[in-house]
């Protein structure tokens, strides 16, 4: 089953490599890499860089996932959590290649407004992620990585099943705001609320364990 998620990584990270050589000779000399909070282009790059804008970062993900369980701790393992693990490792590689895929469609269509499509790519990201923050265990590389989380794993299993929560609602608002026509920072603060939320309930939490002699 491990092997299957790093095959699919793998296969992920290939598509994006081939559908880059295909595309290049179609791509002009400058292709549009960045763009403002309006989704205007507002930053361009040699065609090349598209090399390493998707298949080379996404390659960089799928190898620093493969070393970071090597690299745990005793009593901080991912192992409890494998599967997990690399459900997330996945999500985010999908979630790099879409973004990737709508640069490479901006540099052979033209320039054009990619706000949308990107922060629809941002708030799907986090409900994929909230839906199994619940199963995270306690670690050194992802989840709500906060001093009080990391200090009790009672705080830590609390915090993220809170977090499981407020992601999906974050991401959820965001999206439905953002096409309301809210505005950006409407959109954008809804969805760090839902972020950020987390690392108050862990101090919140913590202190009430403190306070009951728990920790």
């Amino acid at each position: 089953m491990r092997r299957n998620y790093f095959l699919i990584g793998a296969l992920l990270t290939a598509a994006a490599l081939v559908a880059t050589a295909v595309s290049y000779p179609y791509l002009p000399g400058r292709v549009p890499t960045h763009w403002n909070l309006q989704g205007e282009v507002d930053g361009y790059s040699p065609r090349w860089m598209l090399f390493i804008f998707g298949p080379s970062v996404m390659a960089s993900i799928l190898g620093l996932f493969r070393v970071l369980p090597w690299l745990s701790p005793k009593q901080f393992e991912v192992d409890t959590f494998r599967s997990t693990y690399l459900y997330i490792m996945l999500v985010i590689l999908v979630f790099f290649a879409y973004m990737f895929g709508l640069v490479l469609w901006a540099g052979l269509q033209g320039p054009w407004s990619t706000g949308q499509a990107m922060w629809g790519g941002v708030c799907l990201l986090f409900i994929m992620l909230g839906n199994v923050l619940g199963k995270v265990r306690r670690n050194f590389w992802i989840g709500v990585r906060t001093p009080w989380t990391l200090a009790n794993e009672r705080v830590w299993n609390a915090t993220h099943r809170f977090a499981a929560k407020t992601f999906v609602v974050g991401g959820v608002a965001g999206f439905v705001l953002s096409l309301a026509g809210s505005g950006f920072w409407i959109s954008f603060g809804a969805l760090m609320a839902g972020a950020l939320a987390p690392v108050a309930h862990s101090v919140v939490y913590y202190k009430q364990l403190e306070r009951r002699g728990e920790v």
